[in-house]
């Protein structure tokens, strides 16, 4: 077999680390959360994790600026990593989410 087809396929991260192209959103291991709690803890803390999941992949997508991203758009990115729509506070958070991020 020739070398050129052993090769792995080319990788990109915005974080500087190799990350392979054909699942650039891998699953991610989900730990219980602690029992005891409030339920709204809960609900803010599931909240902020999709919120900087969604930050994440529109990051990696090109849009770097809050301005750019508006509800319409983080529905759609929603919908290509795999997660349920967002709702319009989460959508506010992830805009949060990137003007703290500047």
């Amino acid at each position: 077999m020739p070398a050129a087809a052993t090769k792995p396929k080319p990788t990109q991260s915005t974080a500087g680390r190799p990350v392979p192209m054909d699942l650039p959103y891998a699953p991610v291991l989900k730990r219980p959360l602690p029992p005891g709690r409030p339920r709204e803890w809960y609900v803010t803390h599931n909240r902020r994790l999709k919120a900087m999941r969604l930050a994440i992949a529109l990051l990696d997508s090109g849009v770097y600026v809050p301005n750019q991203a508006h509800n319409e758009t983080i529905r759609s990115t929603a919908e290509q990593i795999g997660v349920h729509p967002p709702s319009d506070t989460t959508c506010h958070m992830v805009r949060a989410l990137m003007r703290y991020c500047r």
